[in-house]
Formats: structure tokens, sequence, C-alpha cells
């Protein structure tokens, strides 16, 4: 589906693009660098619109004590977590306009001040992307049509634990929750908009 409009209060929200994210070697089928490359297009756009940008970023406690609890097929949660695997990268930070979102959780919206950040501001729509497609991306998006906004995936600006996995998500379950689109034509729909 091609994408169709975005509207004038439109929020780009960059999903776990931290350290110890984008570097893992076996995401697919984008390296993290370029998914970084394309969000911080896609953020440099927004703020020459003046549209806010969300850089959402996970962590826990290094006793992993306010970890996610529950029984999981996956087996154990608790893991040792290097020192500043959880701080956004570099290539999109440094400006102070843009809002930050720690999350503990898959999705960017439960037990977060997101949706407060968005409505206080009259976003209708957000634009997601980030890392993992089908972990906290879908999370955020499924999320995000629920509490009733337009949303839009930028799809090469995103990338998963297996291509598998994130072309699962871009094909069955993104249409269902929005409009899905290249970072160009999220880009290139942007300054049509704001013309």
């Amino acid at each position: 589906m091609a994408l169709t409009t975005l509207d004038p209060r439109t929020a780009l929200v960059l999903i776990d693009l931290q350290n110890g994210i984008v570097g893992n070697p076996g995401l697919a089928p984008y390296p993290g660098s370029e998914v970084v490359e394309r969000a911080g297009r896609l953020a440099d756009a927004f703020r020459e619109h003046g549209l806010p940008v969300v850089l959402v970023r996970v962590t826990v406690a290094a006793d992993g004590a306010d970890a996610v609890p529950g029984r999981t097929d996956g087996g154990s949660r608790s893991r040792t977590w290097p020192e500043g695997w959880d701080i956004v990268v570099d290539d999109l930070t440094g400006h102070p306009e843009d809002i930050t979102v720690t999350k503990r959780n898959w999705g960017a919206f439960h037990g977060t001040d997101l949706d407060l950040h968005l409505r206080r501001r009259g976003i209708t729509q957000i634009v997601l992307a980030g890392i993992a497609t089908s972990i906290g991306v879908e999370s955020s998006a499924r999320a995000a049509h629920e509490h009733g906004y337009h949303v839009t995936l930028a799809t090469d600006a995103m990338s998963d634990i297996t291509e598998e996995t994130h072309r699962n998500s871009v094909e069955r379950i993104f249409p269902r929750l929005g409009e899905t689109g290249t970072t160009a034509e999220v880009v290139e729909l942007l300054a049509k908009t704001r013309a």
C-alpha cells in the first residue's frame, strides 16, 4: 500500500536505536548502521519541518529488578548488560528539542509518558522506525493503533533478529495497523505535506 498522507501534526518515533541493540551483528534484513542512517534522515526531515522527534530507549536496572516478569518458553530473562548498552546512538542525539522516552517493556506506550507527550503536542499520527521490527516496533505500532493514532511505518528504517520475523511484521501485521513505505517515500510526502 502506498503512503497517502501525513497529518499536519505527525511525530517521528524511533524505537531502541541504542548502543547495545544497533551493534547486534545478526540484524536482518538491514545492519544497524543502515537503520541508523535512514532514521537520521527521517529525524532531520522532521526537525526541519518543526515536527517532534521521539527517541525511545529500553533499559532495565542493573540487578534486573524492574525487568518484565513472567515465565516464557524463551527461558530466563536475567542477564548482565554492558555499561552504556542503553544509550541512544550518537548519530541521533544532540538535539535538545527531541523528546526522550525510557521504557522497560517491548512497547513504547505501556508504563511511559509517550502518549502524554504526543497528546500535549496535538499529535494525531506517528511514523515509526527502529529495532527490532517484530518486537519494539510492532508492539509500539499496535499500541499506537489502539490509542487512536494514524500509524505509518518506515519499513527500510527498521530491522530484526531474523529476516523472517521482519518480513512477517511488514507483510502481515503492519498493513492492518497503518500504512507502510520507505524512508525516501516518507521524506518526500513530508516535504509535499509541509510545502
